[in-house]
């Protein structure tokens, strides 16, 4: 016995102008096609300008000379490339933002801790802190840093700087000035190369190291103390690897030149790179500080208790407890800090600071083309942000607990 489907002859059609589905097929394509004729109009537009006045639509000028002198790089002169100045640039933003990030995690996690504690007067200086530093714009702070405290500061002019020699010696430990400051660093020496072999060897047996801790921890449930471990045998191999080598690096000390006008030898330090790295690092810091507390306040208050019932000192409650937890739920919102504070380096072209967005300017004003210039500079960040995203994130995941 067979059966046929039978087809609902009686539905009503819908007319294809008042079908939902069809509709919102239609409006997708009106909205692509409406922002591709709007780009398109707008880079029709720059074209024409362009070949108005003259102007090369190619990144040809990146290899053209820049014509102008960046401050404090020696090895940089106006017969420089762009392409140079780029890489300047983005070295000088990298380091700001390297160690903004770094004061900032370092000091947003402590005063985060410090707006729990028990003791008033610690709650509220870092509550005064907190409520202070991000309610000024970060501008403000850079500005407040570059002149307040050295164009304008206690600071002497760099002829009469202040000299601090190691004892027992003759070489200088530190340099103060309201421009520079100066430390003692080393320089290659003839045996760098082999140096650095060492050292990956080095690396290659930390990662071994974490290896095996981590298989030993799953196998006995014993603690793996991995990174300690491998830390420690990097720290030996790289301590072995100075003294039995010897000469692959030699001291630099600074000292001011006879001139008055530079610094010769050590590590130099403009007063732009301070001010920035500074004055971002502090007000990012309570911003992550406000992230850490509320990330602590979301532990489940049994953990604390049940911290408290095994007698763990205040620090290894955190330590071993509360952070590790509190981490998971502050991660994602500290990747945002992060990134506001790579970003935020482009306020240094308030002090002079010679990083990516300020030596752009400097070109363009200097006749190099720029929406060119611009296209280049975006891409700049935009590589620092997904860098950074990238590997937090990847961070972040390793750090989620995994349901099952």
């Amino acid at each position: 016995m067979t059966t046929t489907a039978q087809r609902p002859t009686d539905e009503p059609r819908i007319a294809w102008y008042r079908n939902v589905r069809v509709l919102r097929v239609i409006a997708q394509v009106l909205f692509v096609v409406a922002v591709f004729s709007l780009f398109f109009w707008l880079f029709n537009n720059l074209v024409n300008n362009l070949n108005r006045l003259r102007i090369g639509t190619d990144f040809g000028f990146l290899s053209r000379p820049t014509r102008f002198q960046i401050p404090y790089d020696d090895g940089f002169d106006p017969s420089s490339p762009v392409w140079d100045m780029v890489l300047v640039g983005v070295k000088n933003t990298l380091l700001a933002g390297f160690f903004g990030i770094l004061l900032a995690t370092v000091l947003g996690v402590l005063i985060g801790i410090a707006r729990l504690s028990s003791n008033w007067l610690v709650a509220r200086l870092a509550a005064v802190y907190v409520e202070t530093l991000r309610n000024i714009p970060p501008l403000i702070i850079i500005i407040f840093f570059g002149f307040a405290v050295f164009t304008f500061g206690p600071l002497p002019v760099l002829s009469e700087a202040h000299q601090f020699q190691i004892p027992g010696t003759h070489n200088n430990g530190l340099i103060l000035s309201n421009t520079l400051w100066a430390v003692p660093s080393f320089v290659a020496g003839p045996s760098l190369g082999l140096f650095w072999l060492v050292i990956a060897l080095g690396i290659a047996a930390a990662v071994a190291v974490f290896v095996w801790r981590t298989r030993l921890h799953e196998r006995t449930g014993a603690p793996d103390r991995r990174m300690r471990w491998s830390l420690g045998v990097l720290g030996l191999v790289t301590v072995a690897a100075i003294l039995l080598i010897g000469d692959a690096f030699d001291a630099s000390y600074p000292a001011l030149a006879e001139s008055g006008r530079r610094i010769d030898g050590g590590y130099r330090l403009n007063n732009g790179f301070i001010s920035v790295t500074v004055a971002l690092g502090l007000y990012t810091a309570s911003h992550i500080a406000e992230i850490v507390r509320g990330s602590i306040l979301a532990v489940p208050k049994g953990q604390s208790e049940a911290a408290n019932a095994i007698a763990l000192t205040g620090f290894q409650r955190y330590r071993y407890v509360l952070l590790p937890q509190a981490m998971r739920i502050a991660v994602p919102p500290i990747i945002s800090q992060y990134l506001n504070l790579v970003k935020n380096t482009s306020l240094g072209v308030v002090v002079a600071y010679a990083e990516i967005t300020a030596l752009t300017q400097t070109s363009i004003g200097n006749g190099r083309p720029a929406p060119q210039s611009i296209l280049v500079l975006m891409g700049v960040y935009l590589t620092f942000s997904l860098t950074i995203s990238f590997v937090l994130n990847i961070y972040n995941r390793r750090i989620q607990l995994v349901e099952r």
